[in-house]
């Protein structure tokens, strides 16, 4: 079975940092795209950043654009989402999500992605 799992939320002071991972198990994440998205209760999921599955290239939505890092270890099976200089309105639940296909590229339409992870809360707060 194909599994992805999110880790590394929590509570954070605006300018601070944290870093989520997204382990996969079941598939190889080197070949396929993978997205981080994020969602506030009552909106619309939000693409931020994507690692492409056909040749590494990343993207990034504008609202994080030199404040995140997606970044990916073969040896772990493991997308990471660096993200600094944190603000108030980065407070969502994070999910990662594969595309289906291998050598896939990225996109940030989340009905593409059909392997979603459970989540995991980000909270930016004094």
């Amino acid at each position: 079975q194909l599994h992805l799992v999110e880790s590394g939320g929590g509570l954070v002071q605006p300018g601070g940092s944290l870093r989520l991972s997204c382990a996969a198990s079941g598939f190889t994440l080197d070949y396929y795209a993978i997205g981080w998205f994020r969602q506030a209760p009552g909106k619309e999921r939000e693409g931020v950043s994507c690692i492409s599955g056909s040749d590494g290239s990343t993207y990034y939505a504008d609202s994080v654009k030199g404040r995140f890092t997606i970044s990916r270890d073969s040896a772990k099976n493991t997308v990471y989402l660096q993200m600094n200089s944190l603000k108030p309105e980065d407070t969502d639940v994070y999910y990662c999500a594969a595309r289906p296909r291998l050598f896939s590229p990225c996109v940030f339409s989340s009905s593409s992605y059909d392997q979603w992870g459970q989540g995991t809360q980000v909270t930016v707060s004094s």
